[in-house]
């Protein structure tokens, strides 16, 4: 399917508007995964003519992805990786977890950036961050763009990697995200040390439902359940 190639149009407002010199793409991912990290990749880009057919990394075949996030690895000005491990995310709530994520992933960026595209239209980056945030940002912003490549491809390689041991999950074809062997191996195995246990999909698993870990909600907001996924399918 056709779609249009990511701009440096929110990047030349926000220059021009605040002041910014140095503007840094940020986007996420794993955020609706069973197991696994959540992944924060910021990328900073300039305002070069970015490679061909860079785009939101769901739109890309897996080669061509994995092939363009090397190249891009090179191409950016600079980029780093933030995750927030599955205990974090059971700790913090996703909401909180993310901004740690993407916290370290900015402190790890050799310069500081000035202002922030943020992809999707909820600020969990917030102050002292100067922060724009995108509705498919991974589609229209050449930084996030990048940022969603190289953070989707990486994760997969950790998710991957971390399933060598738990073959029968599936980590190499699914990333920790619920698919049809993810959950008949979660029926039968229970969780690994890698998935989140605050989260619902526990519910419906009578075997091993006492794991679940449950948060105190001290601040009166309650539960997170963006992404948190029944076990029906």
């Amino acid at each position: 399917m056709p779609y249009e190639p990511p701009t440096h149009t929110v990047e030349r407002s926000l220059r021009a508007t605040t002041g910014a010199k140095i503007v840094a793409g940020v986007d996420e991912v794993g955020r609706g995964a069973w197991a696994g990290p959540v992944t924060v990749c910021a990328a900073i880009t300039g305002l070069r003519r970015p490679p061909e057919g860079l785009t939101d990394s769901k739109l890309l075949t897996i080669k061509r992805r994995t092939v363009l996030a090397e190249e891009l690895r090179t191409w950016v000005t600079s980029y780093a990786l933030g995750h927030a491990s599955p205990e974090e995310i059971d700790a913090l709530g996703m909401t909180a977890a993310l901004r740690l994520a993407a916290e370290r992933a900015l402190d790890a960026l050799p310069i500081r950036p000035d202002a922030v595209i943020l992809d999707g239209k909820h600020d969990y980056l917030g102050a002292p961050w100067r922060v724009r945030t995108v509705i498919k940002g991974d589609q229209s912003c050449v930084a996030v763009a990048a940022a969603s490549v190289i953070a989707k491809v990486q994760r997969d390689k950790m998710m991957a990697e971390l399933g060598i041991d738990h073959a029968d999950f599936g980590f190499a074809d699914n990333a920790g995200y619920p698919s049809p062997v993810h959950k008949a191996a979660l029926a039968e195995r229970g969780p690994t040390p890698y998935h989140r246990l605050s989260w619902a999909y526990l519910d419906a698993l009578p075997r091993w439902r006492h794991l679940k870990k449950v948060r105190s909600w001290a601040d009166g907001s309650g539960p997170e359940i963006e992404g948190q996924l029944g076990f029906d399918f």
